[in-house]
C-alpha cells in the first residue's frame, strides 16, 4: 500500500507467483511455530495461500481478516470473501475480526454479549475454532471502556479495557494479532497469549507516537522490554 496517517492512497497486490514463492522460501528454511495472515486482497491470493497450507506446517495460524476499510467499504470482493470462508476459516486456529468484519462474515450486528455469541455460532458453523471479536471499532461502542469477546474451544470470557482519548490508533488490530502470534510462538497457550497481548496493546495505546496529521501509528517500542 501507499499510505500515511491521513489515508490510503493506493493498494498494489502482490502477484500470486510472488506470494507462493515467499511461502515456499520460508518453508524450506525455517521451523515455524505460529504465523499470521492479514490482508490477502483477492480470491486468487487466498486460494494460493490455502493451497500452500495443505503442504506447509507453519504451526498455529492466526487470521486477522482485513476486509473492511475505516469508511465501511469492503476491501475484499464477494468472490474473495467466499474463498476466505471456504478455504481459510477452517484452517485457522484463531480469528481476530473487528465488528464490521464480523458482520461481513456472519451477517450479525454485534452490539452486546448475546449478539456476540450469536455471531460466534455462525463462525463456528463456518469452521472457526476460536475467535477474538474486537468490540471497540464502531460508534456504538464509544464509552469509557472497550470490550473484546473471546471465544475459545474450552472457555469464553470478555476482555475489558479502558478507552483512551487518542487519535493515534492506526494499526491496533494488526498489532493485537501480531502480539498474539509472537506470544504463541514463545509457547503461551491461546488464553494467556490473548490476555497478555491485550495488556501490551493497552500500554502501547497509552504511549503514542505523535507524528503526522491524521491517525498516527502505535509506539511498539513502549513494550520492547515486556515481550
Amino acid at each position: 500500500t501507499a499510505q500515511n496517517t491521513q489515508g490510503v492512497h493506493g493498494v498494489y497486490p502482490l502477484s500470486v507467483e510472488s506470494v507462493k514463492a515467499q511461502i515456499l522460501a520460508i518453508r524450506d528454511d525455517f521451523s515455524i511455530k505460529a504465523f499470521k495472515m492479514g490482508a490477502l486482497c483477492n480470491a486468487k491470493i487466498i486460494e494460493c495461500v490455502a493451497d500452500a497450507l495443505e503442504t506447509c506446517d507453519f504451526g498455529l495460524c492466526v487470521l486477522d481478516p482485513v476486509m473492511v476499510a475505516k469508511n465501511g467499504a469492503l476491501l475484499l470482493e464477494e468472490e474473495a470473501i467466499l474463498s476466505l470462508k471456504k478455504r481459510l476459516l477452517p484452517k485457522t486456529n484463531l480469528l481476530t475480526p473487528n465488528l464490521p468484519e464480523v458482520y461481513a462474515l456472519t451477517g450479525v450486528q454485534v452490539r452486546d454479549d448475546k449478539s456476540a455469541s450469536k455471531a460466534m455460532g455462525v463462525l463456528r458453523d463456518l469452521g472457526v475454532k476460536n475467535a477474538v471479536i474486537k468490540g471497540g471499532h464502531t460508534e456504538h461502542f464509544q464509552g469509557e471502556f472497550s470490550n473484546d469477546w473471546v471465544f475459545l474451544e474450552d472457555i469464553e470470557f470478555i476482555l475489558n479495557a479502558k478507552r483512551f482519548n487518542t487519535k493515534n490508533t492506526h494499526g491496533t488490530g494488526c498489532v493485537l494479532s501480531s502480539l498474539i502470534v509472537g506470544l504463541l510462538a514463545q509457547g503461551l497457550d491461546l488464553k494467556n497469549a490473548i490476555t497478555k497481548a491485550k495488556e501490551l496493546l493497552t500500554i502501547i495505546i497509552q504511549n503514542p507516537l505523535n507524528i503526522g496529521h491524521g491517525h498516527g501509528p502505535l509506539n511498539l517500542w513502549s513494550v520492547k522490554n515486556l515481550v
